[in-house]
């Protein structure tokens, strides 16, 4: 059996699916046809509901959970590592709902926890999330949103923090910061979903056991990033919510949705959202 696989070439992603797509792991009979582009285009593509198993963020995930279930192994949740709101100026809390904030995309997570943290701000523009930067530098924004590997680079050029918006979540919650999950279409049988988990979760432990199986990939994709900022990457986005949400990864999800739904940032929530147990 073939399926469609989407993920971003970011670290993070190359490091816990190199083992299932190059045959490291037992992959129950199913090949892999890989879609690899940036994240908001995974979301993107997933609105049309046609790829089997894709990464995408979890604010795209509430409005495609009819479409699409997801997998307990292969997300990306922890502590610390959630999204800065940067600037080249100082900037007081007070004047963040009047700036002109760049973001990586209208369906990141980012974008989610920007909305809950500052429900009343509108001015927002969508970027490439490696753009962002330069449109802050450039004075074209007044601030951004950055993820991803941007967050050990900003201070280099000079820009400034303005909010950490996963240290907002974690004093609101307690909770780890639900980032980017994968899903499974729903149109798959449920046999074949349980499967695909299974999969998921063998390819994740074989990269914990075997950290430098994967460096190839992960550096091939990543280009010119420096290794020590990709293993960084890594070390931030891939835990052991990435082996197994768990009942604390689980919990931390619903609670975005249902903190999202309060404010009418989101639609309301169906509750079967995970694949079920195998």
């Amino acid at each position: 059996m073939r399926l469609t696989l989407g993920f971003s070439t970011c670290p993070n992603d190359t490091y816990i699916f190199d083992a299932m797509v190059h045959g490291r792991i037992d992959t129950e009979g199913i090949e892999f046809e890989l879609v690899m582009t940036d994240v908001e285009e995974l979301n993107r593509q997933a609105f049309s509901a046609e790829i089997d198993i894709t990464k995408i963020s979890y604010h795209a995930y509430a409005y495609i959970a009819d479409s699409y279930l997801l997998l307990n192994s292969g997300s990306a949740l922890g502590f610390k590592n959630g999204p800065l709101l940067i600037s080249k100026y100082k900037v007081y809390p007070d004047e963040i709902n009047n700036l002109k904030i760049a973001i990586p995309g209208k369906h990141t997570t980012a974008n989610l926890l920007l909305s809950i943290a500052y429900p009343d701000h509108k001015n927002k523009k969508e970027y490439l999330f490696s753009d962002i930067e330069d449109v802050v530098l450039s004075g074209e924004m007044d601030a951004g949103l950055i993820i991803h590997e941007n967050r050990f680079t900003y201070q280099q050029k000079g820009l400034k923090k303005v909010a950490d918006l996963g240290e907002f979540w974690e004093a609101k919650t307690g909770m780890a910061i639900p980032l980017g999950g994968i899903v499974v279409n729903r149109k798959l049988s449920a046999d074949i979903q349980r499967k695909v988990d299974r999969i998921m979760k063998r390819s994740v432990e074989f990269a914990f056991e075997n950290p430098k199986a994967s460096h190839p990939f992960v550096k091939h994709h990543a280009q010119a990033m420096d290794d020590t900022v990709m293993q960084s990457h890594i070390g931030l986005y891939v835990n052991e919510f990435t082996r197994d949400l768990g009942v604390d990864g689980r919990k931390a999800i619903e609670t975005l949705f249902r903190e999202a739904t309060a404010l009418g940032v989101i639609p309301k929530m169906r509750e079967d959202i995970f694949v079920g147990a195998m």
